[in-house]
Formats: C-alpha cells, sequence, structure tokens
C-alpha cells in the first residue's frame, strides 16, 4: 500500500519543512525540476531515435485565403516552413515547458533550465502575469536566463489566431515532449483562459508528444479526481513526496498516465507524523498488492470458516441471492444459510448445490433465531422495496448482535431509518453505489468528493462504508481511507455488486480471521480487492464487453491463489 495526501497534508507539509525545519523551498524545488526532467529524458532520449512531421498543421496555419499569396504571405509562410526544415535537419528532441506564475511554474522553469544544460531545445512559456510570479518562480527564472534561456510570456487569440501565434502552434506540432507546470495541488476552480489555451495545445499534441506533469495534470482536482472544465492528459506524473487521491478517483486515472513518486527533500520522518499518522490516513492498494489469507489449520471445521446467514431475493429477482451465497463459497464461507421469500424458493433451490436456501418463515422471531445462530449476516442483494421488506431489514437490524453486510436493497431500506445504523453496537458494512448513496446520505449526485463523502458517512454513522465505482473508496468509522485501484467497466453489469457482498460477508464469518491479525477494515479491504482482481482477470480473460458475474465467482479461487503467503 501506497500512503496518499491530501492537498491540505500536502500544504501543511510544505509548510513545516520549510518554515520549522529550515529547508531551502528553493532546494524542495529543485529536486522537483530534476525528477521531471528525468522523467523528460527517459521519455525522449538524446539523441532523438523519430522525427515529427506536422506539415498538416502548417498548412492550417497560413492557407487561410485564396488566390496568389501576398509578399506578406510568402513572407510567413517561409518562417513555418523554416520550423519544420528546422526539425528536418536537427534531429535534438524539442520540448515545450509551459508554466504558471506559482511555485509549480518554478518547478517547470527550473526543469526547462536543467533540459536545456543537458542539450534538449527547450521554450519555456509563463502561462498568466508576471506580477503573480512567487520569489521561488523568479528565481529560478534567473537561473534559467544565467545559461541562456527565456522565460517568454505566452499569448494566444483563439479567435483570430496571428501570424506569431501559427509559429508557435507550428513549433509546438514539432516538439518531442511537453512539460505541464501550470497549477500545483490547490486548483479549485474552473481552468480558464490562456491556461485553458494551453492545456488545449498540450492535449492537441499528447498521442504523439508525451506530456509530463509536474506534481498534478492541471486542471485535475488533486483531491477529488473531478476534471475542472478541461485538463492535461499526461503520459506521465511526476507527483512529489506522495501521491494525491484524486490519481485513484473520478478521471485521475485516465490524466495522471503513469504515475512517479519523487522524494524531494522532505524527511520521511516528517511525512510519517503528518500523513501516515495523521488523524485520518488515506493509502492506496497498489499494483501486485498482496493481502493474503492465513493457512487454515490442518484440525478446522466447517464451523471454523463461518455460519453465514443471507437475506435476498424477490420475485423476478432470483439470480442475485444465488450469486451472493456461490461468492460466499468461493472465498471459504463453511456454511451458508439463503433466506428468501416462498415464492421464489424453488427457483433458487434448484440453483443451488452448495449453499442451503429455505423459504423465509412468516413469525419474525423464527427468521431472527436463524440469523442469530449464525456468525454474519448479509441482508439486500435483490430483495425488493415493498413495506413488510423494509419492515424487516430494519427489525434485523435493532436485534441482531453479529456483524452485518449491507447491501442493494438493504441500503434502501435503512435509507430513512439511519437511527438504526447508528444505534447497532456490532459491525455493519454497507456496500452502495453512488446513486444508493445518496438515498442514504442526502448528498447531491454527482458526488463531488467522493473520499471526503466516504470519510464523513462512515465517522458519523460508525460504520464501514464501501462506495463502489472507479476508485472504490472503503471508509472506516475511525477515519482510515483506503482506495481501490483495480477493477475496470466490465464489472459495471447487474450482478456484480452481488458477488462483492457475498465476498465481505464471507470474510466476516470465518473464525481463523477475526482471531488472527485480521481487523474488520483489514477483512473489508481483502474482500474489495479479490473481487477488483477478480474482475480484471476476468477482463482479461474473457474481455470487459464479455465477463460476467458468474465468471468473476469462478475467478475468485484463483486470485486468492496468486494472493496466498
Amino acid at each position: 500500500m501506497v500512503h496518499v495526501a491530501t492537498t491540505a497534508q500536502m500544504k501543511e507539509l510544505d509548510r513545516v519543512a520549510i518554515q520549522d525545519q529550515g529547508i531551502p523551498s528553493l532546494d524542495l524545488m529543485e529536486h522537483a525540476a530534476t525528477a521531471v526532467a528525468e522523467a523528460v529524458k527517459e521519455r525522449v532520449p538524446l539523441p532523438a531515435k523519430k522525427k515529427r512531421k506536422s506539415a498538416a498543421i502548417a498548412f492550417e496555419a497560413v492557407a487561410l485565403s485564396t488566390g496568389d499569396p501576398s509578399e506578406e504571405q510568402r513572407r510567413q509562410a517561409q518562417e513555418i516552413q523554416a520550423i519544420l526544415d528546422g526539425k528536418r535537419a536537427d534531429p535534438t528532441p524539442r520540448v515545450a515547458v509551459f508554466c504558471g506564475p506559482g511555485n509549480n511554474g518554478g518547478d517547470g522553469i527550473a526543469a526547462a533550465r536543467i533540459l536545456r544544460e543537458a542539450g534538449y531545445q527547450v521554450r519555456c512559456f509563463l502561462v498568466g502575469k508576471r506580477a503573480k510570479m512567487t520569489p521561488d518562480a523568479r528565481a529560478m527564472e534567473e537561473k534559467l536566463r544565467a545559461c541562456g534561456g527565456t522565460l517568454e510570456d505566452f499569448t494566444f487569440n483563439t479567435e483570430r489566431p496571428s501570424h506569431q501565434d501559427s509559429l508557435l502552434m507550428t513549433w509546438c506540432s514539432t516538439c518531442d515532449a511537453m512539460v505541464d507546470a501550470l497549477f500545483g495541488v490547490g486548483l479549485k476552480r474552473p481552468v480558464q483562459g490562456d491556461f485553458r489555451t494551453a492545456v488545449l495545445i498540450m492535449n492537441r499534441y499528447a498521442a504523439h508528444c508525451p506530456v509530463i506533469a509536474c506534481d498534478v495534470p492541471s486542471g485535475l482536482d488533486a483531491d477529488s479526481g473531478s476534471v475542472l472544465g478541461i485538463a492535461v492528459k499526461a503520459a506521465c506524473t511526476v507527483t512529489f513526496t506522495c501521491p494525491k487521491p484524486g490519481f485513484y478517483l473520478g478521471d485521475g486515472e485516465e490524466h495522471c498516465g503513469e504515475i512517479r513518486v519523487a522524494e524531494i527533500g522532505i524527511p520521511e520522518e516528517m511525512v510519517w507524523e503528518q500523513v501516515e499518522r495523521g488523524p485520518a490516513p488515506v493509502v492506496a492498494l497498489s499494483a501486485g498488492e498482496k493481502l493474503p489469507l492465513p493457512r487454515r489449520p490442518r484440525n478446522s471445521h466447517k464451523g471454523d470458516y463461518g455460519r453465514l446467514f443471507l437475506l435476498a431475493g424477490s420475485e423476478g429477482y432470483t439470480g442475485a441471492p444465488v450469486l451472493a451465497a456461490r461468492a460466499a463459497l468461493r472465498t471459504g464461507a463453511g456454511l451458508v444459510f439463503l433466506g428468501v421469500p416462498r415464492n421464489i424458493y424453488p427457483i433458487v433451490a434448484v440453483k443451488c448445490e452448495e449453499a442451503m436456501p429455505f423459504p423465509l418463515p412468516d413469525s419474525f422471531e423464527e427468521i431472527l433465531r436463524k440469523a442469530k445462530g449464525c456468525d454474519a449476516a448479509l441482508l439486500g442483494p435483490g430483495l425488493g422495496r415493498a413495506p413488510e421488506t423494509e419492515e424487516l431489514v430494519c427489525r434485523l437490524l435493532k436485534e441482531l448482535d453479529i456483524p452485518v453486510v449491507l447491501d442493494a436493497d438493504g441500503i434502501n431500506a435503512v435509507a430513512g431509518h439511519i437511527d438504526i445504523l447508528n444505534a447497532r453496537s456490532a459491525p455493519t458494512i454497507l456496500t452502495p453505489h453512488d446513486g444508493e448513496f445518496q438515498r442514504l446520505s442526502g448528498c447531491a449526485l454527482p458526488i463531488p468528493d467522493r473520499l471526503t463523502a466516504a470519510r464523513d458517512f462512515a465517522v458519523s454513522h460508525g460504520c464501514y462504508l464501501v462506495l463502489k465505482g472507479h476508485g472504490t473508496v472503503v471508509a472506516s468509522p475511525q477515519g482510515k481511507a483506503v482506495l481501490c485501484p483495480a477493477g475496470n467497466p466490465g464489472m459495471a453489469t447487474g450482478g456484480s455488486g452481488d458477488v462483492l457482498s457475498g465476498v465481505l460477508v464471507s470474510l466476516l464469518g470465518q473464525k481463523p480471521l477475526r482471531e488472527g491479525r485480521f481487523w474488520l477494515m483489514d477483512q473489508t479491504v481483502a474482500g474489495v480487492w479479490y473481487h477488483a482482481l477478480a474482475g480484471d482477470l476476468c477482463a482479461r480473460e474473457k474481455g470487459e464487453y464479455g465477463m460476467l458475474p458468474s465468471d468473476m465467482i469462478e475467478a475468485l479461487p484463483r486470485i486468492l491463489m496468486e494472493q496466498a503467503e
């Protein structure tokens, strides 16, 4: 797992490092710039192996009139052609660096100097007003000027491009790499004006010209992963000290490309204090992460691996209970008792071989007695929203003192009775998608900051929340959060959530996990991780269009074997 730092945490880290510890801010900037320059060098080494052809861009810029060209038009065409001819004659890589006036821009200015000194052809542009440049950015401009470079003012008329605008576009079309250093982590407003134009230019050529982003792709909210109007689509994001939550949420993955974490000189013990030991730490699972289950004792029996009570299914929704039960068994559950409405019991019974379905008794006391004899319960998959069903869910939540997973209609049942959730003494795990979370919490859709929303809800109501979706968020009652970057769009199909709920309740019911080194948060995170990895395995083997929730269940044993110690 990798620890993730929010915008507030990064600002505090910088403040403590510079003001309290006396680390020179220019040293931090120099280290950051060096990491960015190294990423450019790796993507586009000296000498260039490949030349770029962009004559079509130049033609678009000059072929604006009909008839014989004037003397001025010929001169302008020659200037554009000279840029193209210069690229063909000199294979030295060209790099455009777009800098804002803040310290993120200072990182870009310093990177431009480092690349220039290494032998690259570099043009460095200041987007925004010089009057707003920070002292550190100005200091880096002086260093750039001392080595023969220039920080050019960036202006571009998008409505009536001038000849100078055409020259700029032509030169950018011949670039081998670009550096995005417009904004840092603190951006919260839509990208506008010249900044928007700079982002458009970088994105226009991104297909053949990799963009290296400094810390965060400009236009991406570092905390939520939301795009603030428009955002850079980077091939690589060189982020400083810690990755940011927005890299794993919302549109972050689409815009960050490869994520590299660069150490820039902030001591590890400071990061530990501010981020890892903070009041609400956030971590992200990473590729290759292993969350192994312990080996089973040789003298164990089925009772050790959980007696599970599942309340699921309704007329027209006979698949959900079967998927949840099979997923629970594939994740190692010892005994699965599946209670379904009497009118669908014959259908479910035919589909179940390993699970033990039974028709729900008419008496609540009999249902409660059956549930209390189990180690964990799952309420909700395919249950329907009839008033009597919602009443049953609420009564069970009040009476049960075992861990409960609430999914689908189980969540909908408590949406208007949140006090029941607050009053529970036993652990409760909720697994809503955004729509269910909206009904549960009353938040607006789309959820602007899924991480904060999930953590706030879990803390306020003393539950564990699995906010499903791209970049699933797992939040604990203590405020800890884990981000899951695995999973794929092929999992966006009916039944996938039933599989997840079955996996989760299975892990909750297994005594060796409860009695060993696994805490409830660990079990919840592990269940989300196994489910996501199973989905990714199915996508590789069957494709995102052809995979089914039942395929994910069959993939679970392979995932658990791969995760084993």
